[in-house]
């Protein structure tokens, strides 16, 4: 079994396209890494490369990005984020995103308007590999080890466990965060770092094992439950169905025939593939809590079918199964509502709160006073509010099958800070990791 081959060795199907040919096969790391820098030349105009960190053993965690101008937040333009290979033997996630961004480039080229569209309106960046080191250990033990990091450390659980905090917030008024020390593994804070330094909006991890697409939280809300519905507040707009997390994880499983079925007997609670993640099975320090509950951004789990480490001849027909989802995946960036906070001399406030009548889970503005905030089509009372500032409300009306996201903008009046009036809960300003 040939496990990585080069442009001249590999006799994998490939498709021929206006940049350079997808190979379909497993790479190694130092070749995926090659084809992302080749992609970047390519298409310099739309992508570039970067690091956000190194791995254990040294290997560079590498990004690349898709956008109208590479390298710099464009105001009111949405980010959004793809990350594959967190587990070392899951690595077909990881190779998808590969050969996305090779089809992103071609298509690109070639004048495919919708990738064209979605490319000049989103910010795009693509991480195929969170745990190099796990992966050049399973592709020689066929994916029987290397799991965890070169530390041994299973990154799905080595995120600051977050939601134990709100859920003790929730239960105990006035309960206060202590500052402890918490060692992450490189890989774990290279990814905590990027988190909190780009306004991401949505987020897709890839991984293995089953056909299911998970949405948080992943922790249950009762130490004893396993299997616990355990919903963030997102979660309770217009009910289960409703939710714009489930909306987002739909989006992936509708569009992907592959993720529709279950492996072995169904999940208790699942709905066409999809299912909350502590009901599925109870985790602590998972990356999508993470998310969520230290950044605006909303991040689903991806498992993407039933074999970890899939035959290398099944490569082609996974990417077929899976194109159109991760497109229609990053096209959902565009959902809900965006805007300025500005004050009353137009100039941008940073931080400032976007909150909607019914979520116990505000946003955040960036650094020009510019958000974005996912939600599902009907009415909405959205608020902004900043220290110093007067609130100002709007009432918002979303119709269905809107296909971008809807300008509202709010204008704070300064007005004299009042001591009495109580902030309201958020992991994202008492929390510092840095």
């Amino acid at each position: 079994m040939m496990l990585f081959c080069d442009s001249v060795s590999c006799g994998a199907a490939s498709l021929s396209q206006a940049a350079a040919p997808i190979q379909f096969t497993y790479h190694s790391s130092s070749q995926m890494i090659d084809i992302l820098k080749k992609t970047e030349d390519q298409c310099s105009d739309i992508s570039r490369t970067y690091s956000i960190g190194r791995s254990t053993e040294g290997r560079e965690l590498l990004v690349i990005e898709f956008s109208s101008s590479p390298g710099e937040h464009q105001l009111l333009e949405p980010e959004m984020k793809l990350v594959g290979n967190m587990h070392g033997n899951e690595p077909l996630g990881g190779q998808l995103l590969l050969y996305l961004a090779q089809y992103l480039c071609a298509e690109y080229l070639q004048g495919n308007e919708r990738i064209q569209t979605l490319i000049n309106n989103t910010r795009i960046h693509i991480l195929p590999s969170m745990n190099p080191d796990g992966y050049e250990v399973a592709v020689y033990g066929y994916g029987n080890v290397g799991r965890n990091n070169a530390q041994n450390i299973d990154l799905n659980r080595n995120f600051p466990d977050l939601t134990t905090v709100v859920y003790r917030r929730r239960r105990q008024k006035g309960f206060q965060l202590l500052q402890s020390l918490f060692v992450v593994a490189p890989e774990t804070y290279a990814v905590m770092k990027w988190i909190r330094s780009v306004p991401f909006v949505l987020s897709a991890s890839f991984h293995s094992g089953d056909r299911m697409v998970s949405y948080p939280y992943d922790l249950s809300k009762h130490p004893r439950g396993q299997n616990m519905f355990s919903p963030t507040p997102d979660d309770k707009v217009g009910g289960f169905r409703e939710s714009q997390i489930l909306n987002a994880s739909q989006t992936f499983s509708y569009s992907n025939t592959a993720t529709s079925g279950e492996c072995g007997s169904p999940h208790d609670g699942s709905q066409k593939g999809v299912i909350n993640g502590a009901q599925w099975g109870s985790i602590s320090g998972s990356m999508q809590d993470f998310n969520y509950l230290h950044s605006n951004c909303f991040e689903v789990t991806v498992s993407l079918g039933c074999d970890k480490f899939p035959p290398e001849e099944e490569l082609f027909l996974s990417w077929q199964d899976n194109q159109e989802a991760l497109i229609a995946f990053i096209e959902a960036t565009h959902r809900g509502i965006k805007g300025f906070v500005n004050d009353e001399e137009g100039k941008g406030i940073k931080g400032a709160r976007v909150s909607v009548r019914g979520i116990r889970h505000d946003i955040t503005t960036a650094e020009n006073g510019d958000y974005w905030r996912l939600l599902t089509p009907g009415i909405h009372i959205v608020t902004a509010s900043a220290p110093g500032y007067a609130r100002a409300t709007k009432k918002v009306h979303l119709p269905t099958r809107m296909q971008s996201a809807g300008r509202v903008d709010f204008v704070l009046q300064k007005a004299p800070l009042d001591p009495d009036i109580e902030e309201e809960e958020s992991v994202l300003s008492s929390t510092n990791f840095f």
